[in-house]
């Protein structure tokens, strides 16, 4: 991957018209936003344990329907000298869940100049499906290297053995989806996984940092070089996080610690100045963290172009 090959589509059409990848430079470190598509979700799943009257009225005040909106689901590629990274999979394809407008990766993948076979490591933020999906699509396993890395924490994996979904607020059929994607998942690719416990380097600047909360191994990644800084951040925050960090999003397992979790993260990221970038957050998702207490404010860059 250089930028040389992200700035020129892969084939014209109506598809083009939306760019669906965006580069940073992060010291000597290139990263490269990639958009899997969109997820239509009902808003309830933004917070499920305020008043549907308060949460109706941040929906209108953003500018956004009241019922369902489209997610954004975001995939970023690290390039960290000889080593490309892919940072979560996005959803690949279920039928059963009618998501047509996501599993968009790997043929964005190939738009941006990027060959499956050139990925040296996966680092998984979760198991969540919309994260893993794009490794199980038929025909991609035969296409990645034989020792392919795959990063998660140790406890996430230990999670799916018996998942709890006790505190989630999710839309019918996605627990079940859930389950079966995490189970299929380790089962093809047990043998590539690299487990760790609370951190781990993945490649020079590349650190991959458990934080618990969405899920028990859920965890952010920091790509640092030159001074500079960006966390991707999975899904620990979502669009309403910043203004309402305590708003419990409906895929969370353990929502109380999710937002203990994220407050802190929010606060780093203020403190520091540095970029963040996560999975749900309208793409490209790279912005600033300005923060007053536990209240904070998302600030978009200005894309340079």
């Amino acid at each position: 991957m250089n930028l040389d090959n992200t700035s020129h589509p892969a084939r014209s059409g109506p598809e083009e018209l939306v760019p669906s990848r965006y580069a940073v430079r992060v010291g000597e470190i290139d990263v490269l936003v990639v958009s899997d598509g969109v997820l239509p979700l009902p808003t309830a799943m933004l917070a499920h344990n305020v008043d549907p009257n308060v949460r109706a009225a941040w929906l209108n005040d953003m500018f956004l329907p009241p019922d369902a909106y489209d997610w954004a689901l975001n995939v970023v590629v690290v390039r960290s000298g000889s080593q490309t990274i892919l940072v979560d999979a996005g959803l690949g394809f279920d039928p059963e869940l009618n998501l047509p407008r996501a599993g968009q990766l790997i043929k964005r993948l190939e738009a941006a100049g990027i060959d499956l076979a050139s990925v040296t490591d996966v680092v998984l933020t979760h198991m969540h499906m919309d994260h893993i999906g794009g490794l199980l699509v038929e025909g991609v396993k035969e296409r990645l290297r034989p020792d392919l890395r795959i990063h998660v924490a140790a406890a996430e994996v230990k999670f799916w053995e018996t998942p709890d979904f006790s505190h989630v607020s999710m839309p019918p059929g996605f627990p079940d989806a859930l389950r079966s994607a995490a189970k299929r998942f380790v089962k093809e690719y047990h043998s590539y996984l690299r487990l760790f416990d609370e951190e781990s380097e993945v490649a020079p600047g590349v650190v991959v940092r458990r934080t618990g909360g969405h899920t028990p191994g859920h965890s952010v990644v920091r790509v640092a070089s030159g001074g500079d800084g960006l966390t991707f951040a999975g899904d620990l925050v979502f669009q309403v996080g910043f203004e309402h960090p305590e708003w419990y999003n409906g895929f969370e397992h353990d929502p109380e610690e999710a937002a203990r979790v994220r407050v802190r993260l929010l606060r780093e990221l203020a403190a520091t100045g540095e970029l963040l970038v996560a999975t749900h957050l309208p793409f490209p998702s790279v912005g600033h963290v300005a923060g007053d207490g536990d209240h904070f404010r998302w600030v978009p860059v200005f894309w340079d172009y």
